[in-house]
């Protein structure tokens, strides 16, 4: 659980700093695309735990 809080913490700074930095999101832009890509690592895990 720990490393799930630091890595929602450092993804809000980068997430920050791009922000303010005026760059592009280093992340899909949309939820839409953000859960595209929790389903290909759910697909992942859900397979490896299958086989």
């Amino acid at each position: 659980m720990n490393q799930v809080i630091l890595a929602t913490l450092s993804g809000l700074i980068v997430g920050g700093l791009f922000s303010w930095l005026g760059l592009p999101v280093p992340a899909p832009p949309t939820l839409a695309g953000v859960m595209g890509v929790v389903g290909i690592y759910l697909g992942f895990t859900i397979m490896n735990h299958w086989k």
